[in-house]
């Protein structure tokens, strides 16, 4: 399965990522506002061999997508859906390595998952969250038509050793409704 945009493609995730997937997710850069990670190489191999498994189960839930570059296959980052048990809602997350950062291909893959989420999975909503702090993931969301439901203050712990502190969230969301107009 693969999802197309004018300058990516997301497509499953393969055994071979691993080196490409483990520069971003090792890189305490880029996983700063992120509740997991920096990953060993334990952890991003556990991440791999999860979403390989997950493309095979049925109902699938979780679509875990490498976000490669369209014009060099170059994988840049990760992006995915992750739907309730009902197959109504789902929660969406990315990361980006740092080398691409400001050049828009977050919104571009947040946009292919909102449309794969409401066109193919036909869901009803489709949610996010990210720490307040984190401009960049809140942007991609505002510029992708999802509206800020929530502000959760200290309502979730930071990593050990890291952010140890009680973290803030913000909640967007998006209808299909909405979407669709």
């Amino acid at each position: 399965m693969e999802l197309r945009t004018n300058r990516l493609i997301l497509r499953e995730f393969e055994e071979k990522d691993f080196s490409s997937v483990h520069a971003y997710a090792s890189n305490l850069d880029n996983v700063k506002y992120m509740i997991w990670g920096p990953n060993d190489e334990k952890a991003t191999e556990e991440f791999l061999r999860d979403c390989i498994a997950w493309q095979s189960k049925s109902p699938r839930l979780h679509y875990d997508f490498a976000v490669t570059l369209k014009s060099t296959g170059q994988l840049i980052g990760a992006c995915g859906i992750y739907m309730d048990n009902a197959g109504e809602q789902a929660n969406l997350g990315w990361i980006l390595h740092k080398n691409y950062w400001k050049q828009g291909y977050t919104t571009e893959a947040a946009k292919a998952l909102i449309a794969f989420g409401f066109n193919e999975l036909k869901l009803h909503r489709i949610s996010a969250s990210c720490h307040t702090l984190n401009y960049g993931s809140y942007r991609v969301m505002e510029k992708c038509g999802m509206r800020r439901e929530a502000h959760f203050i200290k309502n979730r712990r930071g990593r050990e050793g890291i952010d140890d502190e009680w973290l803030d969230e913000y909640i967007y969301a998006i209808l299909d409704n909405e979407w669709f107009a």
